[in-house]
This record gives structure tokens, sequence and C-alpha cells, in this order.
């Protein structure tokens, strides 16, 4: 889906709902309300897939503007504090490379993180601030595509892994400039191995519902574990599979796996069964989807 601006990702969930007419629905990897773009959602049983997603990488088009900073780190939050600013692209352009690799964030309090059980957003909309321990992320990589020196304002594109929080990256640059700064913008661009050219709005998912042609959009739940190998059964070992059997790794046509490596697992038929792994040298399934 390409999740609407102003939308949160259960607001998506809960709308596809009564136009798909199906009630088992989730989705991978929760956006902000004021951002737009991919939001995976899976319809029945691959709803098992929602949290095992092995592509976790991700891709952002934020934009930023500096010399302001807010409770939301974004602009849409109460307005803290305001600096002069002077920034030129050329120091953005130095100083993004410290931002990039494995690094360390301190999630903001309107976030979805959970403290003593309750979302820090909900504490946030409380009046509370409370004390969060700073994770470790991984930020692919920062292109600035646009600044404009006189308004201090511009766009930029993050590459990183799952967890890492862009306002947070906008903020942090902000500090680091002297400048503090807000995320303005965002857009997802990729997520869970799937790009937002590939994504429908929610008016062309009810066209195309109202014309009959839902199957012809909604992909097969393997395409989520494209980046695992593939192992093939044939009709015996197939039956013993969906029996629960634990096979022998050699009567599974694939290289024995490193421990925990995980194999997408077809049937006789070619019907796709779900993910299977070794333990040791046996083959047992991870997570069924038959």
């Amino acid at each position: 889906m390409n999740k609407p601006q102003g939308w949160t990702s259960f607001d998506v969930v809960a709308k596809l709902r009564g136009v798909l007419k199906i009630k088992r629905l989730g989705h991978a990897g929760t956006l902000d309300p004021m951002a737009h773009g991919v939001l995976p959602v899976f319809v029945g049983k691959a709803t098992k897939a929602c949290d095992i997603l092995p592509d976790t990488k991700k891709e952002y088009i934020a934009g930023f503007r500096l010399g302001i900073v807010t409770d939301t780190l974004d602009i849409t939050g109460e307005v803290l504090e305001q600096k002069p600013a002077n920034v030129t692209r050329s120091q953005l352009e130095s100083i993004k490379a410290e931002f990039e690799g494995e690094i360390t964030q301190l999630p903001p309090m309107y976030s979805a993180v959970k403290v003593d059980g309750k979302r820090l957003y909900q504490l946030a909309r409380e009046g509370r601030t409370v004390e969060r321990t700073p994770r470790k992320c991984v930020v692919h990589s920062i292109g600035i595509l646009s600044f404009d020196e006189c308004t201090q304002q511009g766009e930029m594109k993050i590459s990183c892994e799952k967890g890492t929080y862009v306002r947070t990256i906008i903020d942090d640059i902000g500090n680091r400039l002297g400048t503090g700064g807000v995320m303005t913008s965002l857009v997802r661009t990729y997520s869970g191995g799937f790009d937002i050219k590939h994504c429908h709005t929610i008016e062309q998912i009810t066209q195309i519902c109202e014309q009959g042609r839902l199957s012809e959009i909604v992909m097969p739940v393997q395409k989520a574990f494209e980046l695992y190998d593939d192992v093939r059964l044939d009709e015996r070992l197939t039956a013993l599979y969906k029996n629960g059997v634990k096979l022998h790794s050699r009567q599974v046509k694939a290289p024995l796996g490193n421990s925990g490596g995980i194999y997408r697992v077809f049937g006789s038929d070619g019907g796709f069964l779900g993910l299977g792994r070794y333990e040791g040298e046996l083959f047992r399934s991870f997570k069924n989807f038959f």
C-alpha cells in the first residue's frame, strides 16, 4: 500500500478490512501519520509473515529545515526553540558521514517504542517525558538531494535498517551543526522488499475490488521471502513435511546452510508450504503457510 499522509498504519488496515471484506489483515513496518509511502499489508494466512521479513532495509526521502527545534522533532510539533542558521550545502555534505554506518539513537518521545507497557507517543500526549535507552541502528547512506541556503530547507535520501528514526537523524544533524533541525516531510520509498512504484492507494484498491480484479494485484506471500534459497520436495517428502516430520539433509536437495539458515519450501505440486531451516543435519519447518 501507499499509505496516505495523515493516516496511521492501523487506519489503513482498518479501511482495507472493509474494502476487502476480510478481517485477518496485518502490516509490517509502522509509518508515522505525517508520512506517506510503502506499507506492506498482509492478508489471511500471510499475516504470519509480518514480523519475519528477511529484507529489513528501508529507504526514505525526507524534507528538513534547519534553525528550528520542536517537541516531536518534526514540523507538526510545538516549537521549543529557533536558532540562527547559515549552513552551506558543503557543510551538510561534510558531516553527513558522521551519521552513516552503525550509530546510536535515542528513540523520540513521539514514537511507538514501549516503556513499561505503554507507547512513548501515548506518554508524550499526556505531557510526560520518560527516560529512554539509546539504541544502535544502521544507516547505509545519506544523500543530500537538495538544499536551499537561503531558506535552510532541503531534502535528503536515507537508506537504513529497520528501527532507524529519520526524525532523530535530522535532529542529530541539526544539533551537530548548532542550529537544530526538524523533519518537514517523509516519504518511504522502499520497505521489506517492496518499492513505492509497485504500491497502490486506498482509492485504487477500492476501484479494483469493485471491478473484481483483486487477484491481479495481490502478491503471493513467498515474494516477501525472495532473499532465501528454495527447497523443492517430492510427493513423499511433501507429505512428511506437512505432518511435521523432520527430514534428513540428504533427503533435501539444498546445500546444508549455516545454523539458522532459512529456505523457502515448495511442495510437489509447486505450492508454497512455508519456511524451513536446518537444525544440525535435520531440516524442519520454521513457519508454515499452508
